[in-house]
């Protein structure tokens, strides 16, 4: 929703303030398709070149990040740390109760009870493969947080192309803005021999494209690039949690231990309160027994 307001606030306050001052739209709307074909599609051009078909693909899927935010909230923080409760608990119990959950979570009762977490592949490798690494004996703490840590460094790598691509491009607009003016005035130079007011159209609709350029930078590529990099990290916060409960786990801390570490490492707009989550775990326990 912030991203609408942003671009409605954006064209208000930029063309508002042109006509205000006392600016002509018509010079503008005129030149506006010619430039904004050599730009955007410079721009357009440039990307492809720069990025491969996968990129691609992210980058206009992760778009809509801008507007919906990060896929994660606070409820989804408060589930993860009830699943990661029950699935503990139930390992320490009984180490071979947990193997049918870990191995086929789609059929877990466990994880059937946390659809969206169920439906996120990575949150359940992450949680799956470590627990079948425990139950190897693979369960050296610093080892186990090491190996967290470069897969979710991956994981970050790889959501960034995105946010690097759209950065990109906000950094080439202005030169390409600057590209398509340099057209305009080669334009106006062949027409020399018309009358200042003839002249002063072409040079207008010439500078229309630098200011074109500087717009879309920096008025939305640039933006753009920022939320996405803004919402692909407040998302993997939902990964490290997972990381820090199942590390602390390996220290042999008391279940609820675990749970505490998980939710004082929780985002402070996204963590659960110390009562919510108890009565939260407590529901859990009552539906387990």
């Amino acid at each position: 929703m912030l991203g609408i307001i942003g671009i409605v606030v954006i064209f208000a306050m930029v063309f508002g303030g042109y006509i205000a001052a006392g600016g002509k739209m018509a010079i503008i709307i005129k030149a506006l398709p010619f430039e904004m074909m050599m730009i955007g599609g410079a721009a357009v051009g440039a990307f492809l070149i720069g990025n491969d078909g996968s990129v691609v693909k992210h980058t206009l899927a992760d778009m809509g990040k801008v507007f919906k935010g990060p896929k994660w909230k606070t409820s989804d923080y408060k589930d993860l740390l009830c699943l990661l409760f029950e699935l503990i608990r139930l390992a320490r119990q009984s180490p071979v109760a947990i193997e049918e959950h870990v191995e086929s979570p789609k059929d877990s009762s466990i994880f059937s009870r946390y659809p969206k977490i169920q439906g996120d592949k990575l949150a359940i490798e992450l949680i799956c493969d470590t627990m079948r690494s425990m139950s190897m004996n693979y369960d050296d703490p610093h080892q186990v947080e090491e190996v967290l840590d470069k897969r979710i460094e991956a994981v970050e790598h790889h959501r960034m192309h995105s946010s690097h691509a759209l950065q990109s491009m906000a950094d080439s607009l202005p030169a390409l803005g600057i590209v398509a003016a340099v057209l305009g005035v080669i334009k106006t130079m062949g027409s020399i021999d018309q009358p200042p007011e003839v002249l002063g159209k072409l040079i207008g609709g010439a500078l229309v494209g630098t200011f074109l350029g500087v717009f879309l930078a920096y008025g939305f590529a640039g933006p753009f690039a920022v939320k996405v990099k803004a919402v692909v990290e407040e998302d993997l916060h939902f990964y490290q949690l997972i990381r820090e409960v199942l590390v602390a786990n390996l220290h042999n801390h008391a279940t609820n231990i675990c749970i505490e570490v998980g939710r004082q490492n929780t985002p402070a707009h996204f963590r659960p309160s110390f009562v919510d989550l108890e009565e939260a775990l407590k529901s859990v326990k009552q539906e387990a027994a």
